[in-house]
């Protein structure tokens, strides 16, 4: 007899974060993912380690076993511009695209430092896809902090309908609304020279809609727009 299912779910893969000498694998953003889906409903999660490239696909392997309405990936690792984790940033997300049909997977959220900077990486792997967006941080970004606001878009993007991922504009609002609770000019984190960057200069956002003739395009800018319309 099948099992029944909930109609959404979350893919976590996650790399030990090693936050401090004593983190024997103690820290781990599940609490917060698992609080996210039981506020939601009707949503599951997900959740497998991975430690290189072989790990990675075993545990991608590992959680797309069935195919939900509205499927996310969010990985969460230390990264940087080419890495998540142990793993090339590339072919984390080619990996991903791969499966996206299949499994339904519309979006990808990149939870570790730098994954997000070469925006264009991140265009270029969910073209042709069935991922609708893809978010990651262009600098380093805060453990706390990042968590929190990766948390935040989970919870608004799990919900989004197969007609919204057919509207652009509604992709833009979705993450925007997410967003609002945040401050645009927080310091979320630092560049490669250990300056600090905002929010805003940071977080970068690439959709692509649903339907023949659209492409993926960055809209971290009109993002920021619609956010700012949000604050009083």
């Amino acid at each position: 007899m099948k099992k029944p299912h909930a109609h959404r779910a979350i893919l976590v893969l996650e790399s030990p974060w090693g936050l401090d000498d004593a983190d024997a694998n103690r820290s781990s953003v599940i609490p917060f993912i698992e609080g996210v889906a039981k506020l939601a409903g009707d949503t599951e999660v997900f959740h497998a380690n991975f430690y290189d490239k072989s790990s990675f696909a075993k545990a991608l392997d590992c959680l797309c076993k069935t195919r939900y309405r509205n499927t996310t990936v969010y990985i969460a690792a230390h990264g940087s511009e080419r890495r998540v984790g142990n793993v090339d940033l590339l072919e984390a997300l080619v990996q991903i695209n791969s499966r996206s049909r299949d499994y339904n997977i519309t979006g990808v959220l990149l939870g570790a430092c730098y994954a997000g900077k070469a925006s264009s990486t991140l265009q270029a792997c969910i073209e042709e896809s069935a991922i609708r967006w893809c978010v990651g941080y262009a600098s380093s970004a805060k453990w706390m902090e990042g968590t929190l606001i990766d948390c935040a878009i989970l919870s608004v993007m799990s919900e989004l309908t197969e007609a919204d991922h057919r509207d652009a504009d509604r992709l833009t609002e979705a993450l925007a609304e997410a967003l609002a609770p945040f401050s645009a000019s927080y310091p979320i984190g630092e560049d490669g020279k250990d300056r600090p960057v905002t929010l805003k200069d940071s977080l970068q956002a690439v959709v692509q809609p649903a339907g023949q003739g659209y492409k993926a395009r960055n809209v971290s800018g009109q993002v920021f727009q619609a956010h700012a319309r949000r604050q009083i």
